[in-house]
């Protein structure tokens, strides 16, 4: 036979009742997160850590000269945030071509960041590798319509972290 098991107090030792009001914050406790202990040099002087978030993807960056105006990615964006605007050229027979042929011209590729989800659809279906992840993060703007990002910017992402 085994022993009996002593009786489970009520209330363990500092928990609260479940009736008791929710307790008052610390006044002694510092108000600015970057003066909790512990918190990093940065924050404490203001400044943003360096790279980019744990869990971020970065930006979505273009290879103008990758790009064929296919508007696969326009196209198959959830939100349509992304804006291509090209024309075509016809060019003459060559050595390789026995007839004129046209191709797309890129003139403007925009992305919408004040509506961009960040899923990275677009990316998927380029069948050209003309976007990618960039791992540039802080862009920020004063305005939502300066989120949108044209070719010049996009690219200038694109170069500065192939």
């Amino acid at each position: 036979m085994s022993a009996p098991t002593p009786p489970v107090p009520a209330e363990a030792p500092g928990a609260a009742a479940p009736s008791d009001p929710v307790e008052a914050p610390d006044p002694a406790a510092p108000s600015d997160p970057a003066e909790a202990p512990g918190a990093s040099v940065a924050a404490a002087s203001g400044e943003r850590a360096a790279g980019p978030p744990a869990r971020s993807r970065g930006v979505i960056a273009l290879v103008p000269e990758a790009c064929t105006s296919c508007m696969l990615c326009a196209r198959e964006c959830p939100d349509w945030c992304i804006h291509i605007e090209a024309h075509q050229v016809t060019l003459p027979p060559d050595e390789t071509h026995r007839r004129p042929r046209t191709e797309n011209v890129l003139d403007r590729f925009a992305i919408d960041f004040s509506l961009c989800l960040y899923c990275g659809i677009c990316i998927e279906v380029c069948p050209f590798d003309a976007l990618h992840w960039a791992p540039a993060y802080d862009y920020p703007a004063a305005a939502l319509t300066d989120l949108t990002h044209a070719t010049d910017r996009l690219a200038t992402w694109s170069r500065d972290h192939r």
